[in-house]
């Protein structure tokens, strides 16, 4: 299906907010939309290595009568910088040796207490600004009852959402400056500290302050709320984007705006309007007001917050007094044409995934999966290398149930990479990700090579993008559908969770999820393990096999080597780790991903072959294994119980093989 292909080049999140500088098979489970923005503080998980919470910490330094050091993010140059030596002389110190009267909080936690400092993390600050709009949300991620007056230990604790859960962060605080000046984020309030120690927290999360440069305002807007994000390109944007920008307002959604750079010379360039090119606003207001000059004609105005706290767009409607916006701390009015004109994207994250088109609100179901791509096993690339595709991760979809007063079902697919940003320090950055939608045959098996290359999609992500999130919103008749997230070249690894929003319940399950199906082998039951890879009949531990014994071994062994030439297609003595599924499935063995990903580490080289000797090895263990459960499984239930003499005695056995 020629139109099923994905385009050469895939997008490229390269603006100045995108820096240029698990398990698989996890069972889904259902949650109803109330549980997006985990109000429930029973949910949070703890992070600290030593497994304390923040109040048993904070009791400890009170007793001992000392402040805070988190031994997780040391005050040291790793916790700074992971790619560079530290450029200049940083010190770390606490507030109370920076001013004399610190503040956690002061006067509230509003949008002009953030400013930025010499980091590249214009997204967070953008994100951080929204999140002071929202009252109930701001003071989960910020709780409130800390300060640097009774009780203070030199410990401040924040809440992230990560991966469908949330996480109580510790630090220390303990902040890098330079001539006792913070050097990153900072209050116009010099005495003022909470965003200082949440950007710290933040970079903690995501393993040190360099981490944070570079990225998506979406990404930090998913991290305080749990919510689904949606993009809209303001040059193709449908025609009530106003209105649909009023209601994410109204319903309490964050939004962001960015204006696209098409080299990394225009990163932060200013145009002749005073807008900034490639850096994260944040948006904080929607209007729609009448006035006098426009002779009492209605004028769409939107309200844009630049994080720097300076450099203001300098064209109509900057400062209006009848907007109550006359201070120059980088917040400005534009009218709404002028907007569309001059910015490109714009980001919003929903609490909910009510539609901004529609009018009301639903209970939305969700599904919810972790998995990973693994090369030389699950990692198969996009549509465009089809002898690889169909090895992806694939979950099935039942849309029973249309919505109310429709004959479509609504469908929400967010896809998410994790722990992206943490694994910079090695070198690895954002995958360039997507997925397709296919409507799916009845039965429950994992699709092969030929329905994918003779079988269009039915829907999938607008395109490929090296962002942490690509989601999108799709109207489905019901039906069955078989979900492949991808990477969009093989061979790249990284783990993932999607979650799938219906305002119906959907059935969804992970193909061959938590499944081992195996042949009958025509083999005696009393048979037990064997010593050896080519002795796979002999019972009585001599060494030797029945004649009985080795015919059945010789036609087995025949069938294997037929298999393994019907995949060595160019007859080098090695077939693709991709094509084991199905050399197993011809065998009669029904693998799991997450085995055949173990499979192919275990026998696949660096180009991702394996050769004939490996092969026969991993297929006569796999038989072996097989063998020994059902002699175990007595009922023919699946499930054995084994005691510790014999988990010893099974490991023992194939440790020998």
């Amino acid at each position: 299906c020629k139109s099923d292909y994905c385009s050469n080049t895939a997008v490229k999140f390269s603006s100045r907010i995108r820096s240029t500088s698990s398990h698989t098979g996890v069972a889904a489970f259902t949650q109803t939309s109330s549980a997006l923005d985990g109000r429930d503080a029973n949910l949070t998980s703890l992070t600290q290595a030593d497994g304390k919470t923040y109040e048993q910490l904070r009791l400890e330094c009170l007793q001992k009568g000392k402040l805070f050091e988190d031994p997780d993010f040391p005050a040291v140059g790793d916790s700074l910088f992971f790619s560079q030596r530290v450029p200049v002389n940083f010190e770390w110190k606490r507030p109370g040796e920076i001013c004399k009267d610190p503040k956690f909080i002061t006067g509230g936690a509003t949008r002009t207490d953030i400013c930025q400092g010499q980091l590249g993390d214009c997204w967070l600050l953008a994100a951080i600004a929204s999140l002071t709009l929202h009252e109930e949300t701001l003071k989960r991620v910020v709780p409130h009852d800390q300060s640097f007056d009774r009780g203070y230990a030199g410990i401040f604790h924040f809440q992230f959402w990560q991966h469908n859960k949330w996480l109580d962060v510790v630090v220390d605080d303990r902040l890098p400056c330079v001539r006792n000046n913070l050097v990153f984020v900072h209050s116009a309030d010099n005495t003022e500290f909470w965003s200082a120690l949440l950007e710290k927290a933040y970079a903690k999360l995501n393993g040190s302050y360099e981490s944070l440069k570079g990225g998506s305002t979406m990404e930090a807007m998913e991290d305080f709320t749990g919510g689904v994000g949606e993009m809209y390109e303001t040059k193709n944007a449908p025609t009530n984007l106003f209105l649909i920008l009023k209601k994410a307002v109204e319903r309490g959604s964050m939004l962001g705006c960015s204006i696209d750079i098409t080299s990394s010379a225009e990163s932060e360039a200013q145009t002749t309007t005073g807008l900034v090119k490639g850096h994260a606003y944040s948006i904080t207001g929607v209007e729609e007001v009448t006035t006098v000059n426009y002779r009492g004609a209605k004028v769409q105005l939107i309200r844009v917050r630049n994080p720097w706290g300076q450099v203001e767009w300098n064209g109509p409607w900057k400062k209006n007094r009848l907007l109550h916006n006359s201070l120059d701390d980088g917040e400005f009015w534009m009218e709404f044409g002028d907007f569309k004109a001059n910015y490109d994207k714009i980001e919003i994250c929903n609490l909910t995934p009510d539609s901004l088109s529609d009018d009301g609100s639903k209970k939305w179901e969700v599904n919810l999966f972790e998995g990973n791509w693994i090369r030389g096993s699950t990692a198969g690339g996009c549509r465009n290398y089809i002898d690889t595709f169909w090895t992806n991760p694939q979950f099935k979809l039942r849309l029973d149930h249309p919505d109310d007063g429709d004959k479509m079902c609504s469908v929400i697919v967010a896809l998410l990479q994790k722990n992206r940003r943490r694994l910079r320090k090695e070198g690895l950055d954002m995958e360039t990700i997507g997925f397709a939608i296919y409507e799916a045959p009845d039965d429950q098996d994992h699709q092969g090579k030929d329905f994918f290359r003779y079988n269009g999609s039915k829907a999938r992500s607008r395109s490929y993008i090296n962002m942490r999130e690509v989601s999108e919103r799709f109207r489905l008749p019901p039906g069955n559908y078989l979900l492949v997230p991808t990477t969009f070249q093989p061979h790249h690894e990284a783990d993932f969770l999607i979650r799938i929003f219906s305002e119906n319940k959907a059935g969804a399950m992970y193909v061959h999820e938590n499944t081992l199906q195996c042949y009958q082998p025509d083999f005696k039951e009393n048979i037990s393990c064997v010593h050896s890879n080519i002795i796979l009949m002999q019972v009585d531990n001599t060494g030797m096999l029945e004649f009985e014994e080795f015919k059945v071994f010789w036609e087995k062994l025949k069938k294997w080597i037929m298999l393994f030439l019907a995949y060595d297609t160019d007859r080098s003595g090695r077939m693709s780790s991709y094509e084991l599924r199905s050399a197993l499935n011809a065998a009669g063995m029904n693998l799991n991903n997450k085995i055949l990903q173990l499979l192919g580490l275990r026998f696949a080289d660096e180009n991702f072959d394996i050769d004939f000797d490996d092969y026969l090895t991993c297929i006569v263990r796999l038989e072996n294994m097989f063998r020994v459960f059902q002699a175990l499984d007595k009922q023919k239930k699946g499930v054995i119980n084994l005691n510790m003499m014999q988990v010893k005695l099974f490991f023992f056995t194939f440790l020998k093989m």
